[in-house]
């Protein structure tokens, strides 16, 4: 096959990427620059950075995405169902963004490709979609609602008796990690799926045969989700660092730590292709219930719920009238 259909399939690719960059800023630095512990500027070059470092440091959620999920048949009907999802996926992202809404790039990527599949009645490995996305999907902000509870809980207790002021400043200092933490975690989960997307586009037009991941998809996706990041989300960073609870230091600290774990087992152990956006969402408001319930503005929570389930179908239906548009020039 020619070079061209699968170029415009990577260079799609790399654009969702970029806009998955600067759509999730937010996830690894919201906290940190609300309770002040960063700077904006600071914060974005420390993300960016350990965004690139992120991307090298597993390929199981590239695994996933490149061969678990849809079945595309070879060839041009192929390309074009994986350019459609690329389409779906990034309108979604930009619509959300333009809202200020920190829905998953990750699952408009997924309901993308499901929908483009289902619209030119390609397969969907609807096993793998199961086990590697839906139960993940509702497991994630479940863990991340429990265990940022529980640890901030914990850091209550064991500094219980300490002075206020030291104890915030110390936080605010450990936030640096945390959120260094958090942006590790987001590229290993986000780079591995555009990495994953270009495997089988790659795989799709002829120009490969296994899953493995060449050098230059590695490296030029983590330039690019974290040029993307560099950009910034201060929509979504508004929504996250401010709208959901008022955070200080330790609060700050103990979402970001709480998702980052959630984020390296899912990713490192299981392959597991989790949102960024939902797990600090969840552990956010795990946190914030610490102090009390009415704490967490349920409200704006609940806006943000609402925009996580429509993110599939939404994304997915953009997929689909994309490709339904090409069939009378294939």
């Amino acid at each position: 096959m020619d070079w061209l259909p699968v170029g415009v399939v990577i260079a799609l690719a790399m654009g969702f990427n970029y806009t998955n960059g600067f759509h999730d800023a937010a996830n690894a630095i919201a906290t940190s620059v609300s309770t002040r512990a960063l700077t904006p500027r600071i914060a974005l070059v420390m993300a960016a950075f350990f965004n690139l470092l992120g991307a090298f440091i597993g390929t199981k959620v590239a695994g996933t995405v490149g061969k678990g999920l849809i079945a595309p048949p070879s060839g041009t009907v192929g390309l074009l169902i994986v350019g459609s999802a690329l389409i779906g996926a990034t309108t979604w992202n930009l619509l959300t963004w333009w809202k200020g809404l920190p829905s998953s790039s990750s699952h408009a990527l997924f309901g993308g490709m499901g929908g483009a599949a289902l619209a030119a009645g390609a397969p969907v490995l609807w096993n793998g979609v199961l086990t590697k996305i839906v139960v993940p999907m509702v497991l994630s902000p479940v863990v991340g609602l429990i265990l940022g509870y529980f640890v901030m809980t914990l850091i209550l207790w064991l500094f219980r008796g300490a002075h206020p002021g030291r104890t915030s400043r110390g936080f605010r200092y450990a936030q640096t990690f945390s959120a260094a933490a958090m942006a590790l975690g987001h590229g290993l989960q986000d780079a591995g799926k555009t990495m994953g997307i270009i495997v089988l586009a790659l795989t799709v037009g002829g120009y490969q045969h296994d899953s493995s991941i060449p050098n230059w998809v590695k490296i030029s996706t983590a330039l690019v989700i974290s040029a993307g990041t560099y950009a910034g989300g201060w929509r979504i960073m508004r929504t996250l660092g401010r709208k959901i609870i008022h955070l200080d230091p330790p609060q700050g600290f103990g979402a970001e730590a709480s998702a980052a774990s959630i984020l390296y087992v899912a990713g490192l152990t299981f392959g597991a292709p989790i949102s960024t956006t939902h797990t600090i969402t969840s552990t956010i408001m795990g946190v914030g219930a610490t102090k009390r319930l009415s704490a967490v503005r349920w409200g704006v929570a609940k806006n943000i719920v609402t925009g996580w389930i429509l993110t599939f179908p939404g994304a997915g239906l953009v997929a689909a009238m994309v490709y339904a548009a090409t069939i009378p020039f294939q």
